[in-house]
């Protein structure tokens, strides 16, 4: 379909069912040119978000004012408090979050020599998200793991980097054991089509090519997105001031808005 990352696929509400079906795609993709050296194992991480994503609405300060009783000697009035109202309110609760990544592994040591992350909204944003995702960042830095990290969501904080001048919709770094602190970052805007890079391995082996782009489209073809999204309105998270010209414009182009 799309050339490049379609935003609408950004959608909280899409993509949480697109991050698995990528992760997936990714798997079925590099396991059969990875055989009969490497496995890739689909992991999960598992964290509890202490509600920092939910609003809490709290019941308005109510005051209390005293009646005041007033006697006279013909009458005594008491006035009666209203009665308390019900009142529907939010409260935070435990949520349970299951994240999927890949992880390369030698087959005969069993050994993880790359791990494969993408992106989810609640690792670039502050909370249990971003603290778990970061943790587990820091051990694969410390190690002679390579790490991939795949972010294509435009909304939330980027993962550290030093030159963080660089300003980008989207980024794909690749962090090579044996060449830290250097790494590769692949970074792109909406108008581009997705980089395809290599598969970091063992320094002796041919590493394949992944190719995001293709993949993206085949997931957006066969969980029939074309059907679910609607063109005539703007992405969530929204667009930049001038993404926003430019994806009317393509769309458009595209026969996907009407002109």
């Amino acid at each position: 379909m799309m050339k490049r990352m379609n935003p609408y696929l950004e959608n909280p509400a899409l993509w949480q069912k697109v991050h698995k079906r990528l992760i997936v795609a990714i798997s079925d993709f590099l396991s059969p040119q990875l055989r009969p050296k490497y496995i890739v194992d689909i992991e999960e991480r598992v964290y509890q978000t202490s509600g920092e994503d939910s609003l809490l609405v709290g019941i308005p300060d109510v005051t209390v004012q005293r009646q005041l009783k007033t006697t006279s000697p013909q009458t005594t009035n008491v006035v009666a408090s209203p009665p308390a109202q019900v009142i529907t309110v939010t409260i935070p609760t435990p949520e349970t979050v299951r994240e999927s990544y890949l992880e390369v592994r030698e087959v005969t040591t069993r050994e993880v020599v790359t791990v494969i992350e993408v992106l989810s909204p609640k690792n670039k944003r502050s909370g249990e998200g971003r603290k778990a995702y970061e943790r587990k960042r820091q051990r694969v830095l410390g190690s002679f793991t390579n790490l991939v990290e795949i972010d294509l969501l435009r909304d939330g904080k980027p993962m550290l980097i030093f030159n963080n001048d660089i300003q980008s919709d989207y980024r794909i770094l690749i962090s090579r054991g044996e060449y830290r602190p250097k790494a590769d970052l692949y970074a792109f805007n909406l108008q581009n089509m997705i980089p395809s890079f290599p598969l970091p391995l063992r320094s002796e082996d041919i590493e394949p090519s992944l190719n995001l782009q293709n993949l993206i489209s085949e997931i957006y073809d066969r969980a029939s997105y074309d059907l679910v999204i609607d063109y005539s309105k703007e992405p969530v998270p929204p667009l930049s001031e001038a993404n926003v010209v430019w994806n009317d414009a393509w769309l458009r182009q595209q026969g996907l808005r009407e002109k």
